[in-house]
């Protein structure tokens, strides 16, 4: 699944990224409502686990107004931030742009569920623009 938000959207602290369009679609395993920033990943197997691999891609700022200081995005888990995904930048001033980037592993037990968003851990509101979400099942 491809998920898309091309705008210039400000994200307060520890709120979501919103994905606007689903660009290509996941299987059944992959569940995701335009407009939102929560995609739920189902366990549908056989075996102990899916796997699914989780890549995010975006431009990041220094939302107007904000002072001018690190600024970090993540992918979170079940509501949790993953700290092997960290993505932070340091711009030089509001409005200055940078590009992000991270990938993670995701195991979901068999017949359970879990969440996947991408939020802004800073404590300040960023600004994002070209983000990019894909979902995919590898296992």
């Amino acid at each position: 699944m491809e998920l898309i938000a091309v705008d210039v959207q400000t994200i307060e602290a520890n709120a979501n990224a919103v994905f606007s369009v689903t660009r290509i679609p996941g299987c059944s395993s992959i569940i995701h409502s335009d407009g939102s920033g929560i995609v739920k990943l189902r366990g549908i197997t056989n075996q102990c686990r899916a796997r699914f691999r989780v890549s995010f891609g975006g431009n990041i700022a220094v939302a107007e107004g904000e002072t001018v200081g690190p600024i970090s995005m993540a992918i979170t888990i079940d509501g949790e931030a993953t700290q092997f995904s960290v993505m932070t930048v340091t711009p030089a001033a509001v409005g200055d742009f940078f590009n992000i980037y991270s990938s993670v592993y995701v195991d979901v037990p068999a017949d359970c569920c879990s969440t996947i968003a991408v939020t802004n851990i800073s404590d300040i509101a960023i600004d994002l623009q070209n983000a990019n979400l894909n979902v995919e099942r590898v296992a």
